[in-house]
């Protein structure tokens, strides 16, 4: 079960503990985590320059690394991201049926949130101070690699 200690907050921290490792990694400090009844199902982050991918974020490294699930599992799951998502992964997310996503932080990007919203998601802005203070760094020092993910030019 979800006890108090394993709450938002907690979740939330692994996918910044994700977002951390990318960063580390060289990539987009961007990460996710994918909870079921209090059971962390997966974590992942973005993974494009890692692997050299055209569609490795956060939230669908993730949901990959969770494996084959039945859809009633992600219908009863939550999606935890540092960062609001962008158009395929909130996709993925309304694939799946994800009834709500924790976001870390949006300041830096949001594209989706009132999408998924209109589909019935839950969208809950936590407004996370380390979640932001990793893209502000992120957008600082690797600005070229940031707009490379999202698509524009720097």
């Amino acid at each position: 079960m979800n006890s108090p200690l394993r709450g938002d907050q907690y979740f939330l921290a692994l996918a910044l503990e994700q977002a951390r490792i990318g960063w580390e990694e060289g990539g987009v400090p961007i990460g996710a985590a994918l909870v079921h009844d209090g059971d962390v199902l997966a974590v992942g982050r973005n993974r494009r320059v890692q692997m050299d991918s055209a569609i490795r974020h956060g939230e669908t490294d993730c949901i990959e690394r969770a494996g084959r699930l039945p859809a009633s599992v992600y219908r009863k799951s939550v999606l935890y991201t540092t960062l609001s998502p962008c158009f395929m992964c909130a996709g993925t997310a309304l694939l799946y049926e994800i009834p709500r996503i924790v976001v870390g932080e949006n300041r830096s990007f949001e594209t989706s949130e009132s999408l998924l919203r209109e589909h019935g998601v839950q969208v809950d802005v936590v407004d996370n101070v380390e979640c932001v203070e990793l893209m502000e760094r992120m957008l600082a020092e690797r600005p070229s690699l940031w707009f490379e993910d999202i698509g524009e030019d720097a």
